[in-house]
């Protein structure tokens, strides 16, 4: 990933934060066939392991898990929020003309080693915390006890557990770190009234509290 160092976001509580508020990872593997990608529900630990453990499971049905080698090395790329900026939202436009579209965005690629875990305790266990968490804002949270048992276990067999073991995190917070002020203020305005208060406010939140003068625009 091109990573200029204005819009690398090295910080790991923020790249967990990232994760943990969207967990919809695309894993991407190698295989026979080339490659592959697999749009998966991560749990994530960051207490386990140098970096941290990420927890899914695939469709038996599913060839990822046998085609995949034991500890090889994965992809998951994770997305939060991101939208079309355009450049008649900056105030020095009027002045001078000189900017052009871009578009902004908060990822991180969690590279690491992946484990396949063809275990139905580790697979009950995942799909018990990964359910807690997505039904904690629900006013009546479903868990797996409200359906039958054999009907859960026959949903457990379906499935089979992949672990990744991360090696490293690198995070891209493009959020118009590059521009003056007036011109963050206008993107953050403008991406709010086409409707992208969620990248609205990552950009809002990454403003400092004081700016220096800025330096000469850097390319996308």
């Amino acid at each position: 990933m091109y990573l200029p160092p204005h819009f690398e976001a090295a910080d790991p509580a923020s790249l967990h934060r990232l994760i943990r508020a969207h967990p919809l990872g695309a894993l991407v593997t190698r295989g026979e066939q080339g490659l592959d990608a697999n749009h998966l529900p991560f749990e994530f630990d960051a207490d386990e392991g140098e970096h941290g453990i990420l927890r899914a499971h695939v469709a038996r049905n599913n060839p990822l898990w046998q085609e995949v080698k034991e500890g090889q090395e994965v992809l998951v790329i994770f997305r939060a929020a991101e939208g079309y900026i355009s450049p008649n939202w900056y105030p020095s436009k009027q002045a001078h003309h000189k900017q052009v579209p871009t578009w902004n965005y908060a990822v991180v690629h969690a590279h690491g080693r992946i484990r396949v875990r063809d275990d139905a305790r580790f697979v009950r266990r995942l799909l018990a915390t990964l359910t807690r968490t997505q039904e904690a804002e629900e006013p009546a949270p479903w868990k797996m006890a409200d359906a039958p048992r054999d009907y859960i276990e026959a949903m457990v067999q379906a499935v089979v557990g992949i672990e990744i073991e991360i090696d490293r995190l690198v995070g891209k917070f493009k959020l118009s770190q590059n521009k003056e002020k007036e011109d963050r203020e206008g993107a953050i305005q403008g991406a709010r009234e086409r409707g992208g208060e969620a990248l609205a406010k990552v950009m809002q939140e990454s403003m400092p509290a004081a700016m220096p003068p800025a330096a000469a625009p850097a390319a996308d």
